[in-house]
C-alpha cells in the first residue's frame, strides 16, 4: 500500500510541477558514490524536521520563505539536489531555483521518507548516523516505516 501511495504522490507532484527534474533515490545514491562533482544538497523541510535527521552534507533551507539570496555565491550551473519529506515542498523549491536561473537542479523523488525506507544513510548533525526521521505529521508519516519515526522526545 505504501508503494502505491508513493507512486500516486509522485505522479501528482509531476502533474503540479511538470518542469521539475526528478532524480530517483537509487540514481542519487550512486551519484554520491561517484567521483563526479558532488551536488549541493538542500533540505527543504522545517528546522525541527532537519534537526531530527537529514542527508549527509545537506544544508537546511526554509521551504516557506527560502532565502535564495544565501545562494548568491553558488554558481548557477552547480548541480543541486533538493529534498523534503515526500517531494512536494522540494519540487516547489526546485521550481523557484529554476526560475532564479539555476540549471541542473533536481528534486529527490520520494524525499527522505523513501530514502530512509530503502535503508539509505541518514544523519543527525552530519557525523552521527541515525535511524530516525521526523514523520512530518500523522497522516504523511504513514508513508515512513514505523521503525524510522522519531518520537517527540527524540527531536
Amino acid at each position: 500500500m505504501r508503494s502505491l501511495t508513493f507512486n500516486l504522490l509522485k505522479f501528482f507532484i509531476g502533474l503540479i510541477f511538470p518542469g521539475v527534474h526528478q532524480i530517483k533515490t537509487k540514481e542519487f545514491a550512486q551519484w554520491l558514490l561517484d567521483s563526479a562533482p558532488q551536488p549541493l544538497i538542500l533540505d527543504a523541510r522545517n528546522q525541527a524536521e532537519y534537526e531530527v535527521s537529514h542527508l549527509k552534507a545537506a544544508i537546511h533551507i526554509d521551504p516557506i520563505a527560502p532565502d535564495l539570496a544565501a545562494l548568491s555565491k553558488v554558481a548557477k550551473d552547480t548541480p543541486i539536489v533538493v529534498y523534503c519529506s515526500i517531494g512536494y515542498r522540494s519540487a516547489k523549491l526546485v521550481q523557484q531555483l529554476d526560475e532564479a536561473g539555476f540549471s541542473g537542479v533536481f528534486n529527490l523523488s520520494g524525499g527522505i521518507f523513501q530514502w530512509a525506507n530503502e535503508g539509505k544513510p541518514i544523519f543527525k548533525h552530519d557525523q552521527h548516523p541515525t535511524h530516525f526521521v521526523h514523520p512530518y505529521n500523522p497522516m504523511w508519516g504513514k508513508l515512513l516505516r514505523a521503525s524510522y519515526h522519531a518520537q517527540e522526545h527524540q527531536s
